[in-house]
């Protein structure tokens, strides 16, 4: 790509939600950023109104590395009218109004997944001129930012600035490792697989996150973009550990573990 630039960010917080597809009584959440959700950041950053046209930023290119996957939240969620109101049915009358419940319902319980504790690195790869844009409005934000729900805002800097233009998965290899410090000390290996996923035309899985709008009143429909998975390996920043036995750990996103050595063998 010519003329191209990365544009690299850093979303962190205690609590993200990314949902796609998700409505009515239970909001899940995805276990990486989604499409959808990073341009909306993007949109919230540059000021725009939810029937603003996405056109300019549907065609970015998204990577997502896994600096720290955090854990799964389910939050005990109520909704009720606060002019205490009986809550709207399922049903409407014949003149198409809304009706009631009844008996009369009060209190409606709802199921709202959170990720905690959880690191991701999220690169955008497209024209310089608009990412250079995009990096000035993360920061200098017209409206707050948030992960994925209004109730979740991010911590630190959320742009960590533009890279030359590079493959994403170049890109994701050489951004240092984001993870917290006491998610650092899980490990004391120089290095750590983290795993990634990057938009590719060749990817083997088809994910159903990018938007036509953020519009409320005519509804988002959602498309399908191909996606690649991958393994990226960084520098954790610990010196490398110097040992007379061999790592059972096969995979060096985890500490090195030997069961015999526990027993003395």
């Amino acid at each position: 790509m010519t003329n191209s630039a990365v544009l690299v960010l850093r979303l962190a917080g205690p609590l993200q939600s990314w949902g796609a597809i998700s409505r009515y009584n239970r909001r899940d959440t995805h276990s990486q950023p989604t499409k959808s959700g990073i341009l909306g950041l993007l949109a919230a950053a540059c000021g725009r109104s939810r029937g603003d046209s996405l056109t300019d930023l549907l065609n970015l290119r998204l990577g997502i590395r896994v600096d720290q996957p955090g854990s799964q939240l389910r939050d005990y969620h109520t909704v009720s009218d606060h002019r205490g109101l009986p809550l709207p049915a399922s049903k409407v009358d014949a003149k198409g109004i809304q009706k009631r419940t009844s008996p009369a319902k009060h209190v409606h319980v709802t199921l709202r997944y959170y990720l905690q504790d959880a690191v991701f690195i999220a690169a955008l790869r497209g024209p310089a001129s608009l990412l250079e844009r995009l990096d000035h409005s993360v920061k200098h934000p017209h409206y707050p930012l948030s992960l994925g729900r209004r109730s979740c805002p991010p911590t630190g800097p959320v742009s960590l600035g533009l890279r030359p233009d590079a493959e994403l998965d170049v890109i994701l290899s050489t951004v240092p490792w984001q993870a917290s410090p006491h998610y650092r000390r899980r490990t004391h290996d120089a290095h750590i697989a983290l795993e990634a996923t990057v938009e590719d035309a060749a990817g083997e899985d088809l994910v159903a996150d990018v938007p036509d709008t953020y519009d409320l009143h005519n509804g988002t429909a959602f498309s399908h973009r191909p996606l690649r998975r991958l393994w990226v390996t960084v520098s954790t920043g610990h010196e490398p550990q110097t040992t007379d036995a061999p790592s059972l750990s096969t995979n060096p996103g985890y500490p090195g573990h030997d069961p015999f050595a526990l027993l003395g063998w």
